[in-house]
């Protein structure tokens, strides 16, 4: 079995003080993603910079207090990659990959945006250099008889049942068409080619919703939108034997607006 975790921490030091530290000893994952980590990794404390029992990787990105995608790995990658060719988003702490026996694991932090700006100019122009190169990933995996799987904070609601109040939403960053279009492009196989893990698993539930607005007691109604996805290529997501989020029992409990979510597949 394989567990794969991937959580935005929304700030790693932060998330420490909170609980990430100790949900991180209790995990029986063998694989964990983190976005939105916000810090080099010297600042990170030792307990979360170099956990005992993990190989930790870490790619900050070089605007202070930005970004940042961590992997952590029970075993040592046969090889890591930081970025994804494009010179633009290098150094932006957007992504990063690590191969591992049979399957290469990435963690993914897709821009946000925010309509009319130069965010959204941004999202869409990280959108557009990231498909090829996920049909590219996917074909060199093929080739090495390897599954993929991306994992992360894409930043999009894919459909009306993965966010609640979808109706007041058509025009927010997040849930416009066209990002929902591009989405599907990922997830058509013919095109993209890779599969929703989570959506697969559950195809008629309402959520699970992985982010909740501190605003207002968005959580409590669990009134939320799923933006974290695990993303792999059919071989591998007609493995998965189960997949949830890993939601916090109460609203103090939380140590990130996002919850963790997980995925098992049978190697």
């Amino acid at each position: 079995m394989l567990t794969v975790t991937t959580a935005n921490v929304n700030g790693l030091r932060a998330a420490a003080k909170k609980g990430f530290v100790e949900w991180l000893a209790g995990t029986s994952a063998d694989v964990l993603c983190l976005q939105e980590v916000r810090a080099e990794e010297a600042q990170l404390p030792p307990e979360v910079r170099a956990p005992e029992g993990w190989f930790a990787v870490h790619a900050p990105a070089t605007a202070k207090g930005r970004a940042g995608v961590s992997l952590y790995t029970r075993r040592e990658p046969d090889a890591v990659r930081v970025g994804f060719g494009c010179l633009e988003f290098a150094d932006s702490g957007r992504y990063v990959e690590a191969d591992l026996p049979g399957v290469t694991v990435a963690s993914l932090y897709l821009p946000s945006g925010e309509v009319g700006t130069e965010r959204q100019d941004e999202k869409y122009r990280f959108m557009g250099e990231f498909l090829p190169y996920l049909k590219d990933l996917r074909a060199r995996a093929a080739a090495e008889g390897r599954e993929v799987v991306v994992c992360g904070d894409w930043n999009i609601a894919h459909r009306e049942a993965d966010l609640k109040n979808w109706k007041a939403n058509q025009k927010k960053a997040g849930f416009l068409p066209d990002e929902r279009e591009w989405l599907s492009r990922v997830l058509d196989g013919d095109d993209g080619g890779y599969v929703d893990v989570v959506r697969e698993l559950h195809p008629d539930q309402e959520g699970p919703y992985s982010w909740w607005s501190y605003r207002g007691r968005a959580f409590d109604n669990d009134s939320g939108w799923r933006i974290d996805y695990q993303i792999a290529t059919p071989g591998l997501a007609a493995r998965a034997v189960k997949a949830y989020v890993e939601r916090a029992a109460t609203h103090d409990e939380r140590w990130s607006d996002h919850a963790p979510v997980t995925a098992v597949y049978d190697l």
